[in-house]
């Protein structure tokens, strides 16, 4: 079953920072390489669901004109507020509260796996449904197993694989996570140097 939210209120109250993303190396890096990702300098609206504490979001703000980042626990809308200001920070619960909007950038990171199988197959459909023609998709989540989660990062990223809707323009593969950049179709989906004319 998807996890409960009573299972990320029970991590934030044992710490701040459940997952070290303030204070890790490998996190820091990832986020690095998450960013760099992005095909685009800009983006008019992004969203990115489980946003936990906020410190990707802090990085996504500087690229989006406007970003919708959201989380189950309450802990972690009120800390991700404090270090991303420039977000707009809502408690929702996907794939079941999912915003009726338009986004051009989406940002799944390290959230898939919280999912059952079903939960992750409607959360599949409303993001090719919330993704404007022409968007990008990141996802990006860790790959080895977890005990207490309900599916692996390479099962999530699975899910999206030869849907018709979407075309990978970034594919990167480590040992501990793995980052997918998906362009919504149409238009066809065209490289970074193509975009620039170079090629």
């Amino acid at each position: 079953m998807s996890l409960p939210t009573e299972y990320f209120d029970r991590m934030y109250a044992a710490a701040d920072d459940p997952w070290g993303f303030r204070s890790r190396w490998y996190e820091e890096r990832k986020y690095a390489l998450t960013l760099a990702a992005l095909p685009r300098r800009r983006y008019r609206s992004g969203f990115e669901p489980g946003c936990s504490i906020g410190v990707l979001t802090r990085g996504l703000t500087a690229r989006c004109d406007a970003l919708l980042s959201t989380d189950v626990a309450e802990a972690a809308v009120t800390a991700a507020r404090t270090n991303a200001p420039g977000a707009r920070v809502e408690l929702r619960r996907i794939p079941d509260d999912w915003p009726d909007e338009q986004f051009d950038l989406i940002v799944l990171s390290e959230v898939g796996y919280y999912l059952e199988r079903p939960a992750l197959e409607r959360l599949v459909e409303a993001t090719i449904a919330s993704l404007e023609p022409g968007g990008d998709l990141v996802l990006v989540h860790w790959r080895h197993d977890v005990a207490d989660y309900p599916l692996d990062g390479d099962t999530v990223h699975a899910a999206f694989t030869g849907r018709p809707e979407l075309s990978r323009t970034v594919s990167h593969e480590e040992a501990d996570f793995r980052l997918d950049v998906y362009a919504r179709v149409p238009p066809a989906a065209r490289s970074v140097a193509a975009r620039e004319g170079l090629c």
